[in-house]
């Protein structure tokens, strides 16, 4: 059984940092260079076989979630140490994409790899910016943009965590895959501190997810976070906030997630 330990220092500034004004985002941000930690997730970005740009959040949001939630993260085992320190800190990710042999380069690296078709990501165990593994340093950041695909049409899954992203501002996918791996780590975090029989579930089925895309109906859910105990007891709403050092302004409003077990809202989703 899960228990998501290392989450709890998330959880508990959660409702604090949604409540926090631009200004106060910007304060809290700085950090000493070297204390600076990072999720690396990897996109495999071959030229002949794009991956898809809905599959490549889910994937995020699970690999970023599964990571937290692995044996290997509980107190005691080898990830537990990296990965305590960095949910203690600033929770920042960086995607980056990879193909050929420098995909391959990364395969050995302590994290987990999933694969969804013609996607794959890896979402690595998290550590100092400044002791990144060669083999990670040396992939680009840039150059992750991918033409959309069609958001899933299935019906709301209550044992899935659902993701909805605005129309504005529009995000690369490495920008908006590093929100989403985010998402996946808050659903977590939460879960384990109010529902764990619930959080139980949802990693042994692999943290699945639904990416319903850029959908009108953003606002409307992000409305209702300005109280997040509400959303979070009523329908299990959550959301992910950034910091601002990329793409978007600091304190915007990036993702609105459902997390498991949460009640399905009515009407189709529209992206």
């Amino acid at each position: 059984m899960t228990t998501g330990a290392v989450l709890a220092p998330l959880r508990a500034r959660y409702a604090r940092w949604l409540g926090m004004d631009a200004d106060q985002v910007l304060d809290d941000r700085d950090e000493a260079a070297v204390d600076v930690r990072a999720l690396q997730l990897v996109l495999r970005l071959e030229r002949d076989r794009p991956p898809s740009w809905h599959g490549a959040l889910a994937l995020a949001a699970a690999g970023a979630a599964l990571v937290c939630l692995d044996p290997r993260s509980e107190p005691g085992g080898p990830w537990h140490d990296a990965v305590r320190d960095y949910c203690a800190g600033h929770i920042r990710k960086v995607t980056r994409r990879a193909r050929g042999a420098s995909w391959a380069g990364t395969a050995d690296l302590p994290g987990v790899s999933l694969a969804a078709g013609d996607t794959e990501i890896r979402a690595l165990v998290p550590g100092r910016v400044v002791e990144v593994p060669k083999a990670v340093a040396k992939l680009q950041v840039g150059g992750t943009e991918v033409e959309p695909d069609r958001p899933s049409s299935a019906p709301d899954d209550p044992a899935a965590l659902e993701l909805w992203l605005p129309l504005e501002p529009v995000m690369t996918l490495g920008k908006a895959m590093a929100q989403a791996g985010h998402a996946g780590m808050i659903a977590a975090a939460l879960l384990a501190g109010d529902d764990p029989a619930e959080l139980d579930r949802w990693y042994a089925a692999g943290c699945p997810v639904q990416v319903r895309g850029r959908s009108e109906r953003f606002a409307g859910l992000a409305a209702r976070l300005a109280d997040p105990a509400a959303a979070w007891s009523g329908d299990r709403l959550l959301a992910v906030r950034d910091a601002g050092f990329t793409e978007v302004d600091p304190g915007t409003v990036t993702v609105v997630a459902r997390a498991p077990g949460g009640r399905p809202h009515p009407g189709p989703s529209t992206a």
